[in-house]
């Protein structure tokens, strides 16, 4: 269903929040649509509470027709700036590479963030206008049919049955070079549901443009295999940034296969993965000029048996020194309450601590404001520190203090 001529609404509210019908535009009519998503088996998203829905730590949008519900982070709870949230989000998405800008998509970029949903609408949108004026890639595939010249194989019992009353055509199966390939039914596919969920009447003519640039392309099913199936090679490797976006897309797109009307698109994160990501990005950028080398989810084992499967110890984030000296990082999004860490969290920076041979571990927590909780094990050399960082400046995301500060600590 085309949602173009309905007024769109934006809904906005930050992670762990719950939103009620009455509330911020909430209606009946989305709460069911929401209760209806969530089905049976539920979703990490929110939970179902009475009238309404509670939010979880995942961030981003859901998009129910017009209505468009974003999900926001936050870290200190008296402000609710939504614009600046919504910045901090988009710019922790880009520099985690969640979201993928390249100079080839980024350059003529015009929405000016009505949404996160919209901002990757453009960015896809962008990639299919760069690759079709490159040209679309053409591959090899095996077909059969009816043709006017003799060229492959002639499957000769086909052949009597569709060509007895037409001598002058042969039924045979070739290898044809053509547009007909997954890359493209994959970026067509995209196009042709944006076209039903899209709400900016700017980029709605782009859509419509480039489904009638596009070759016309048989239906494709898709699904996680079909994108693990996929190769980038010299004459791919241009479309790996729009099929990045198709897959998000794509994968996350829930048809209504009984009204037809209530499509729900939710292009959700997980927050605790997104701050350990991003923090692994600016780590990996700023320290290696250093000689510094960080690494993640490094897996070793660390208990064995005969009659069950091994166990594993893998940490979040290790820092190697020059030196060789080894700090391990667990990132967490959200402070402890009461500023206590958890007991589950210091036995398992205890762990790493042995097994990964360091003698320094680190709690990471976004803050507000910079401060260092000191602690040690007593009966080990090893260390394990609270570090709060501040990482939104002038209303901006900032990450030179948790840059300097593990610097200094990894030095010491």
């Amino acid at each position: 269903m085309n949602i173009q001529g309905q007024k769109k609404q934006r809904l906005s509210v930050f992670e762990h929040e719950t939103l009620k019908v009455g509330e911020k535009g909430f209606t009946h009519t989305l709460l069911k649509v929401l209760q209806s998503f969530y089905g049976d088996k539920g979703t990490p998203y929110y939970s179902l509470i009475h009238n309404g829905v509670k939010f979880s730590d995942y961030v981003g949008v859901l998009q129910i027709r017009n209505v468009t519900i974003e999900v926001l982070p936050k870290i200190d709870k008296m402000d609710t700036d939504e614009s600046k949230w919504q910045g901090v989000l988009i710019s922790m998405l880009k520099q985690a590479s969640i979201l993928k800008v390249k100079s080839s998509s980024s350059t003529n970029l015009k929405l000016k963030s009505n949404s996160i949903l919209e901002l990757y609408f453009e960015l896809f949108i962008n990639e299919c206008e760069y690759l079709l004026h490159r040209g679309l890639i053409k591959q090899y595939r095996k077909a059969e049919g009816n043709l006017h010249a003799l060229k492959g194989s002639l499957i000769f019992s086909k052949h009597l049955v569709h060509n007895l009353a037409h001598q002058e055509s042969f039924y045979t199966r070739h290898t044809t070079y053509d547009y007909l390939n997954t890359y493209n039914k994959i970026l067509y596919k995209t196009l042709y549901i944006l076209r039903s969920v899209n709400t900016s009447s700017s980029l709605q003519s782009r859509i419509n443009r480039l489904i009638l640039i596009f070759p016309e392309l048989l239906p494709l099913e898709v699904n996680e295999n079909t994108f693990q199936r996929l190769y980038y090679n010299r004459k791919t490797e241009s479309y790996k940034s729009a099929i990045d976006i198709a897959r998000l897309i794509l994968l996350n797109y829930h048809p209504d296969i009984v009204r037809g009307q209530n499509h729900v698109l939710a292009l959700m994160f997980s927050m605790n993965r997104l701050w350990e990501v991003w923090v692994l990005r600016i780590l990996r950028r700023e320290l290696h000029p250093k000689g510094f080398v960080v690494e993640s989810q490094i897996s070793e084992k660390f208990w064995d048996s005969k009659y069950h499967n091994s166990k594993y110890l893998k940490p979040d984030l290790i820092i190697t020194g020059p030196k060789g000296e080894r700090t391990i990082i667990d990132t967490k999004w959200k402070a402890p309450a009461y500023g206590q860490p958890s007991d589950n969290d210091l036995r398992q920076i205890f762990a790493y601590l042995i097994q990964f041979k360091s003698a320094q571990g680190i709690l990471l927590y976004p803050g507000t404001e910079f401060y260092l909780i000191e602690g040690k094990y007593v009966t080990s050399e090893g260390t394990c520190n609270m570090l709060h960082v501040p990482v939104v400046k002038q209303d901006l995301l900032d990450y030179s203090s948790m840059v300097n500060c593990i610097l200094k600590l990894n030095t010491n």
